[in-house]
C-alpha cells in the first residue's frame, strides 16, 4: 500500500513536467492518469477471486512483480502513448495488490484489532502520498521525467521480499472461478465510460462518437450487473450491496475517492504554473493536506468507538465539503497561505471519512468472501477515482478553455495554448506575451473553482446520505453484573468475569481457539465472520453490526 500511495501522488506532480517535455495535452494527461485507474478498477474483482482461490500472498507477489515491470517500461519510453501503455501495465499489477492487501485483514484480525490494522494500512498509503510529491519533485528537478517510474522499482522489490517472508498464505478453496465474460464487460464498460467523459469536451457532448461511447458503456455495465445476478457465486457480488453497512460505507468511500482524485489532478498545475513553484516545491506544498490526513487517520479510532461511523463519517464529509467551498474562493492574486489553509482542512475531512468507512465496510464482510468483497469495495473506490479524474478534468478543461483569451495569436499557437496551462505558459514565453500567461492563470483558477464547487457539493451529498442511512454500529457495552449475579468463568462476562463481549480486545470478543484474532491458520473459512468465537469458546453476545449479525443469512 505504501508503493501504491507513493505512485499515486508522484505521477500528479510529474504531469506538468510531462506536458512540457513530452508535449502531452490535457486529454493525454487525463489518459496517463486514467489508463491506470480504468484497468485498476476493472480487474480488481477477478483479482480478489484469484487471491481467494489460489492464495492471497501468491497473488500479492504476482501483482508487485507486474507493477515492477510496468515501472521499468515507463522509464524507457518517450511518447505520451507509450507512457499510457506503461501505466496500463502498472494498473494491472495494482489491481492485484490493493484488494488482496485488504482481504487479509478480516482473515487475520478480529474486531478488536481490525480498526488498528485498517489504520496501519491507511497510514502506509497516506505516508506514500507526501513522500511521492517530495521525492518525485526532487527527482524531476535533477533527472529526466522517467525517474518517477524508476523509483518504484526498489519499493516494489522490497514489497515482494516482505510478502514472501512475513505474510502468511490464506485462501478460500471454494471460491468461484474467474468469469472471463464478466471481466470483459467490466473492462470495456468502464473504459468506454471514461473515454466518453474525457473526449466529450473536445468532440462535443452531443457528438456521435461521445454518445456512442457513453451509451455503449451504460449497456455493457448493465449487462455485467444482469449477468452477475444470475450466477450462484458471482464475481461482482451484488448481494453484498444489500447490507446497509457495506453499501453506505462503500458509497461514502467511493465519493470521497472521487473528490480526492479530482483535487490531486488539479492542484499540481496550479502550484507549478500559476504560483510558479518547481516540482519539489509543489510536493512540499502538498504536505498540509497529507499532515491533516495522517492526524485524522490516527484520531478516528477513538471517535469511532465513542460515536460510531454514523456520526464520524458524515462529519468528515461535511468538513471536506467546507474545505472545497473555501478553496473555490481562491483568486489569482492569492498566495500559498490561503491554499495551505484549505488543503489542511481537506486532509482532516478525508481522514475522518475514509478510515471509518473502510473499516466498517470490511467489517461487514464474511471471512470466506474477504477477497471478492474487498475487491468489490476497492473497485467502487477506483471507479470513483477514474470518474473523478475524467469528469472533473473535463470540467476543468471546459472552464479553462472558455476563459482563455488567445486574441492575436496564430491558429497553431492558439490551439497549443488551449491544450493546457503549461502549454500556454510555454507559448507565452516563446512569444514574449505576458498577457497570455496572465489570461491562462485566470482561466485555470476559474476552472479550478468550478471543480472545487462540484467537489464540495458531492461531499455534502455523501454526508447527507450517510447521515440518513448508515447503521449505528457502535460496540455495545453491557453494564457490569452485580456481585450476587456475577457469572462464573466462561460465562458471557468472559473468563476473567470483567470484560464484556462488546469490549474491543476482550477474550469473548476477539479470541477464538486458534489465537487472539479468532482466525484459523492459513485462511480457514470455518470461523465465524467478524472474529466471533469458535465452538470451543465461551458463548458471546451478538457481534456489532460492523462485524455482521449472525442472523443476516451469511454462512
Amino acid at each position: 500500500m505504501l508503493v501504491l500511495g507513493f505512485d499515486m501522488t508522484i505521477l500528479n506532480v510529474a504531469l506538468p513536467t510531462m506536458a512540457s517535455q513530452l508535449g502531452a495535452d490535457t486529454g493525454e494527461q487525463q489518459w496517463i492518469a486514467d489508463s491506470y485507474l480504468v484497468v485498476f478498477a476493472a480487474t480488481m474483482l477477478p483479482a480478489g477471486l484469484l487471491g481467494d482461490r489460489f492464495g492471497r500472498r501468491s497473488m500479492l507477489i504476482t501483482g508487485l512483480g507486474i507493477f515492477l515491470v510496468g515501472s521499468l517500461v515507463g522509464t524507457v519510453v518517450s511518447t505520451p502513448g507509450w507512457v499510457i501503455v506503461a501505466r496500463t501495465v502498472m494498473g494491472l499489477g495494482a489491481a492485484l495488490i490493493m484488494p488482496l492487501a485488504l482481504s487479509v485483514v478480516p482473515s487475520l484480525f478480529g474486531p478488536g484489532e481490525r480498526t488498528k490494522a485498517i489504520g496501519a494500512i491507511s497510514a502506509a498509503s497516506a505516508l506514500g502520498m507526501p513522500l511521492g510529491p517530495i521525492i518525485g519533485g526532487w527527482l524531476l528537478d535533477h533527472f529526466w521525467w522517467g525517474s518517477v517510474f524508476l523509483v518504484n522499482v526498489p519499493l516494489a522489490a522490497i514489497g515482494i521480499l516482505c510478502c514472501a517472508l512475513l505474510v502468511p498464505e490464506t485462501r478460500d478453496p471454494a471460491a468461484p472461478t474467474v468469469d472471463i465474460g464478466s471481466t470483459l464487460l467490466a473492462t470495456l464498460g468502464l473504459g468506454l465510460l471514461v473515454f466518453g467523459i474525457i473526449e466529450g469536451p473536445d468532440h462535443g457532448w452531443g457528438a456521435p462518437l461521445t454518445l456512442l461511447a457513453l451509451f455503449s458503456a451504460v449497456a455493457l455495465i448493465t449487462g455485467l450487473v444482469l449477468r452477475e445476478r444470475r450466477r450462484v457465486r458471482p464475481m461482482l457480488d451484488i448481494g453484498l450491496l444489500g447490507q446497509r453497512g457495506f453499501l453506505w460505507n462503500s458509497v461514502a468511500a467511493t465519493l470521497v475517492t472521487l473528490v480526492l482524485s479530482g483535487l490531486l489532478f488539479i492542484l499540481p498545475p496550479y502550484l507549478q504554473a500559476v504560483l510558479g513553484h518547481d516540482a519539489f516545491g509543489t510536493g512540499v506544498r502538498l504536505l498540509p493536506m497529507m499532515g491533516g490526513l495522517l492526524v485524522a487517520a490516527r484520531a478516528s479510532a477513538p471517535l469511532i468507538e465513542r460515536f460510531g461511523p454514523r456520526v464520524v463519517v458524515p462529519t468528515g464529509l461535511t468538513t471536506l465539503a467546507g474545505a472545497a467551498f473555501l478553496g473555490a474562493t481562491t483568486d489569482v492574486g492569492d498566495g500559498y497561505g490561503h491554499t495551505a489553509l484549505w488543503l489542511t482542512v481537506v486532509g482532516f475531512g478525508f481522514g475522518f471519512a475514509i478510515v471509518p468507512a473502510m473499516d466498517a465496510a470490511l467489517g461487514a464482510l464474511p471471512r470466506e468472501r474477504a477477497g471478492s468483497g474487498s475487491g468489490l469495495l476497492m473497485t467502487l473506490r477506483q471507479f470513483g477515482g477514474a470518474i473523478g479524474v475524467a469528469l472533473l478534468g473535463s470540467l476543468l478543461a471546459s472552464g479553462y478553455g472558455d476563459r482563455l483569451r488567445t486574441d492575436g495569436l496564430s491558429p497553431d499557437a492558439a490551439d497549443t495554448a488551449d491544450d493546457s496551462i503549461v502549454a500556454a505558459h510555454l507559448v507565452a514565453d516563446a512569444l514574449g506575451d505576458p498577457r497570455l500567461a496572465e489570461s491562462a492563470n485566470s482561466a485555470y483558477v476559474h476552472g479550478m473553482a468550478l471543480v472545487l464547487l462540484v467537489c464540495g457539493a458531492t461531499a455534502l451529498l455523501a454526508a447527507a446520505l450517510t447521515a440518513c442511512f448508515l447503521p449505528d454500529s457502535r460496540p455495545s457495552r453491557p453494564s457490569r453484573p452485580t456481585p450476587d449475579k456475577a457469572q462464573a468463568p466462561g460465562g458471557p462476562a468472559g473468563p476473567s468475569g470483567t470484560a464484556g463481549p462488546g469490549d474491543p480486545g476482550s477474550p469473548s470478543d476477539a479470541a477464538g481457539p486458534s489465537g487472539p484474532s479468532g482466525a484459523k491458520p492459513h485462511g480457514d473459512s470455518t470461523g465465524a465472520p467478524g472474529g466471533a468465537p469458535g465452538p470451543a469458546a465461551a458463548p458471546a453476545a451478538p457481534p456489532s453490526p460492523v462485524a455482521g449479525a449472525p442472523d443476516d443469512g451469511r454462512q
